[in-house]
């Protein structure tokens, strides 16, 4: 268990030793941009530099300089059983010795197929990718396809990948760093996606009665991860499935982070709302490189060799990907595993709060399932306007806190952190015991 600090937490973020992730770092950023495969990774926004992980098992992780911390981001959320779980890389590891990649197909894929279906309310037809973005813009490539229209709709605040068309107020990433969007994405195709505040009903509805006949698909983030975790208002979800049917519109839900996170069918079974499309991310597979778009046999009767809509990838349907996601939704599967584990984040978020609201700190925690963000903010966090009053400077110093202490946050406020299977009593135990000594810190 990582040690708990009671001195001052900036002076002991200081003392940590950190020479190796240092000198990684270093090297790293003359050969990597920014240091980094993916910017948040930077740490900038919380006013350190990246520590550099070697290890992980259960839900703690190690940096190469040996730290030890108990891990609240789970890779960004695939890891609901935990790191290295001992079913998942016994499949990997069998797997490995007959072979990493074939580019051809095997019977796994069949069986995760069969597995996901099974499982996900609105899939008949699965075709699996290699990442969420992948998945993301395979989709929309499809909705167009299927409507012959052009326009997309996004929400404030959702992220759906970096593909072009999604880079308009695309959460956590362009947010974290300050950036609105990104140059290399041509005017012609982001004239084509239409952006509206998430949470605003009468806003979509009036986007559907004026641009309704050249709308291809909406797409959303049924529970919003990406601007921190923001639950959908009542009615929110219904209404979009209302409207998208009536003007056929191809609904699609990025449940690339609720997927298998809120429930085994995903933010779709937990809310009752059936998408035309959805799409998955890495969790299916384990946490390795796996994503995956599905639907409705008419819909996905239109995807290459079936239909004319083009998508392929050599690595598609990846053996070790299809082996591990196999291992993990069979455990998923068991009984009590869902329920086991929405008691215990509801208990941890209400604990939380207390303590929030003992030391007096500003706070809005938003929590569905084992997905909850503290937004330091008195405001109702609802929308992407409402997350923007975080106070980021608070958090960054929370961050480094929780650090010093052994605790491992996203290095952003717009991030969700996730409860996964191996978080046990004592590990919540302590992670409340150095939220405790950070809140009273940040008050002081």
């Amino acid at each position: 268990m990582p040690k708990l600090f009671y001195l001052d937490l900036f002076f002991l973020e200081d003392a940590m030793n950190t020479v190796r992730s240092t000198q990684l770092f270093a090297q790293a950023r003359q050969l990597i941009p920014g240091g980094v495969n993916s910017p948040v990774r930077a740490c900038r926004a919380v006013g350190r530099d990246p520590l550099f992980v070697e290890k992980a098992q259960g839900c703690l992780i190690t940096d190469v300089d040996g730290n030890t911390f108990i891990d609240l981001v789970s890779s960004w959320g695939p890891m609901i059983l935990g790191h290295a779980h001992p079913e998942v890389v016994e499949a990997i590891n069998t797997t490995a010795a007959l072979g990493t990649s074939f580019g051809a197909p095997s019977p796994l894929e069949v069986e995760l197929a069969q597995l996901v279906c099974t499982a996900v309310p609105s899939l008949e037809k699965v075709r699996f990718v290699n990442s969420g973005t992948e998945a993301t813009m395979s989709a929309i490539r499809l909705a167009r396809a299927h409507t012959g229209r052009d326009v997309v709709v996004k929400f404030d605040g959702c992220y759906h990948g970096h593909a072009d068309s999604f880079l308009v107020k695309a959460g956590s990433g362009l947010i974290t760093l300050g950036i609105p969007g990104s140059p290399g994405v041509p005017e012609d195709i982001v004239k084509n996606t239409i952006s509206i505040p998430y949470n605003d009903i009468e806003r979509f509805k009036e986007t559907i009665r004026e641009r309704g006949n050249a709308i291809a698909c909406v797409i959303v983030e049924p529970v919003a991860g990406n601007m921190g975790v923001v639950p959908p208002d009542p009615d929110f979800l219904e209404t979009l499935r209302a409207e998208t049917s009536a003007h056929g519109i191809v609904l699609i839900f990025d449940e690339v982070i609720t997927g298998f996170r809120l429930a085994l069918g995903g933010a779709q079974e937990r809310f009752g709302i059936r998408p035309d499309l959805t799409c998955l991310g890495k969790i299916i597979g384990g946490g390795l490189p796996v994503g995956a778009y599905g639907g409705s046999n008419e819909l996905m009767g239109k995807v290459a060799p079936e239909g004319p809509v083009y998508q392929a990838g050599t690595l598609s349907g990846n053996p070790l990907a299809m082996a591990a996601g196999i291992a993990m939704l069979k455990i998923l599967n068991r009984p009590g595993f869902y329920t086991n584990l929405e008691e215990k984040s509801e208990w941890f978020a209400k604990e939380l709060l207390n303590l929030a609201q003992k030391a007096g700190v500003p706070t809005c925690l938003n929590r569905v399932g084992t997905m909850m963000t503290c937004f330091f903010t008195d405001q109702k966090v609802r929308d992407y306007d409402s997350a923007m009053s975080a106070d980021t400077q608070r958090y960054a110093g929370h961050y480094r806190n929780m650090l010093a202490q052994g605790v491992w946050l996203a290095p952003s406020q717009f991030e969700a952190f996730f409860l996964s299977a191996a978080h046990e009593r004592t590990h919540l135990d302590a992670i409340l015991e150095a939220t405790e000594v950070s809140f009273n810190q940040l008050m002081n």
